[in-house]
C-alpha cells in the first residue's frame, strides 16, 4: 500500500514538470522557426519587422487544425518592452490560433505561421480576449523580400500582417476569419502560476523562460529598435 502511495506522489510531482517542459519545447521551437525565417534570403522585409510592436510565431500548424470546429495551432507571442514598445523583446505568452474557414487548408504538411502586430491596439486586443482576424482588426498578407516596401496601401492599413512557411516556401498569407487568443492554461504550465497574457507580454511580470533564449536573441539582433515610434 505504501509503495502505491509513494508512486502516486511521485507521479503527481512529476506531472507539473512534464507539462512545463512541453511548453518550454513549444517556446524553443518557435525560436528556431523565427531564426530560420529571418535567416532566409527572401524573408520578412526589414522595414516591416522594424515597425512591429509584437510578433506571434505558430510552428507546425497542421491542415487538420483548420477544419471548422477542429483543433488549433499553438505558439507564442512576444512584444517589445515598455508602455510605448520601445524596449527589448520580452517574455513570451502562449497563444492559440483557431481556423475559421476551409480556405485555410493550404496543403497537407505542417505550416509555420508568423504574425506581426503593427500597433498597440491589436496587441492589447489579442492579449485580452479571443480576437477574430479581419473583424476585430484589419489583417493582410504581409509583403515578402528583404527590400520590399512597407508602404503599400494594404500594409499601411493593416493592423496585423501574416506569413506562412510550408514545404520550404515562405509567403504572405491571409488568415482572415481565424481567431487568435491567449492560452492561459499553457501560461500557467510554463510559468508555474496563474498569470494573464497581458501581465506577461505588456507588464513584464515574469522573466523569460530558458527556452525563449533563441526567440528573443534572434529578434533583438534582427530588429533592436522600433522604428514606428518617435
Amino acid at each position: 500500500m505504501k509503495k502505491w502511495i509513494s508512486l502516486g506522489l511521485l507521479a503527481a510531482l512529476a506531472f507539473p514538470v512534464c507539462a512545463q517542459e512541453k511548453e518550454e519545447d513549444r517556446v524553443e521551437n518557435a525560436g528556431k522557426v523565427m531564426q530560420e525565417i529571418l535567416n532566409a534570403p527572401d524573408s520578412i522585409p526589414q522595414s516591416v519587422l522594424d515597425k512591429a510592436d509584437c510578433v506571434v510565431v505558430l510552428p507546425s500548424v497542421l491542415k487538420a487544425a483548420f477544419i471548422i470546429g477542429g483543433s488549433y495551432g499553438r505558439g507564442v507571442m512576444t512584444c517589445r518592452g515598455g508602455k510605448d514598445f520601445h524596449g527589448k523583446w520580452g517574455a513570451p505568452t502562449m497563444m492559440a490560433l483557431e481556423g475559421g474557414s476551409a480556405g485555410l487548408q493550404i496543403g497537407g504538411e505542417a505550416t509555420d505561421f508568423v504574425l506581426l502586430l503593427m500597433n498597440s491596439r491589436s496587441a492589447s486586443g489579442i492579449l485580452t480576449s479571443k480576437f477574430k482576424l479581419g473583424a476585430d482588426a484589419e489583417a493582410a498578407a504581409g509583403p515578402v523580400g528583404r527590400s520590399a516596401s512597407a508602404e503599400t496601401d494594404a500594409t499601411l492599413r493593416a493592423e496585423i500582417l501574416s506569413y506562412s512557411r510550408a514545404r520550404g516556401a515562405f509567403a504572405g498569407v491571409s488568415l482572415k476569419g481565424s481567431t487568435l487568443r491567449p492560452d492561459n492554461d499553457a501560461n500557467e504550465k510554463l510559468y508555474g502560476k496563474k498569470i494573464e497574457a497581458k501581465e506577461i507580454a505588456l507588464n513584464g511580470e515574469v522573466k523569460a523562460p530558458p527556452g525563449a533564449k533563441t526567440l528573443l536573441s534572434t529578434l533583438d539582433k534582427a530588429s533592436p529598435i522600433n522604428k514606428s515610434k518617435p
